[in-house]
């Protein structure tokens, strides 16, 4: 099935309450238990979230790695308001600090960064290079990258399954929007000639489940 690009930001509030309120609870607290999987539990460093959307994985990360800041982006300023909200509900605002930007020309705190994680960001863009930059403009020598991402479908009919198996109890808004997302995925093979288009052949690519692919590793440079 030929790749079908998506809208980038989920700028309405409806989308973006949808979303905060939907239960990713699953795919979320699994790409924290993949990260302490790889890496341990021993991180202390600055983290950099790309498209941190209403910051469930930021609070994640932040509780298994308590000692760590992360700074999350995302181009959405209503994404970003139940983030907030969020990061209040949870007492944990010393600890993320939330950026209104779009990559690749955002400003942030700091030049680099010892991990970059990114969650379903990918299949957003209007042009896959622009991670990979900016990934590579912002990572520290052998920062950690982390980026998780939809997989493609076969199918238009594949992907109603999988929309229909994940969400069926959520609004249509979010049904609509993740069947548009995955027909917007990209294929593990798309993903390893991005990689190697960005000189990051050396990531590691590969499925993690039935709708997510995960590029692991460490940056050389």
């Amino acid at each position: 099935m030929e790749r079908i690009p998506e809208l980038e930001l989920m700028e309405s509030d409806e989308q973006a309450r949808a979303y905060s309120e939907a239960d990713f609870s699953a795919p979320h607290q699994m790409f924290v238990d993949l990260f302490l999987k790889e890496f341990g539990t021993g991180f202390t460093g600055v983290v950099l979230d790309l498209g941190c959307g209403p910051a469930d994985i930021a609070v994640r990360f932040a509780k298994a790695y308590p000692q760590s800041r992360i700074h999350g982006v995302d181009g959405s300023k209503a994404m970003l308001e139940y983030g907030k909200r969020r990061l209040h509900e949870k007492g944990i605002e010393k600890n993320i600090t939330l950026i209104h930007g779009r990559i690749p020309d955002c400003k942030l705190p700091l030049d680099r960064y010892d991990c970059i994680i990114v969650n379903s960001l990918l299949h957003h863009l209007p042009e896959p290079g622009i991670l990979w930059t900016t990934i590579r403009n912002f990572a520290a020598r052998h920062a950690i990258i982390f980026v998780m991402d939809l997989i493609r479908p076969g199918s238009t009919g594949e992907a109603l399954h999988i929309v229909e198996k994940y969400c069926s109890n959520e609004p249509q808004i979010l049904k609509d929007d993740f069947y548009n997302s995955l027909l917007a995925a990209y294929t593990i093979k798309e993903v390893k000639h991005q990689l190697m288009e960005a000189g990051m052949e050396y990531l590691d690519v590969k499925r993690v489940s039935d709708r997510h692919l995960l590029v692991s590793g460490k940056m050389k440079t």
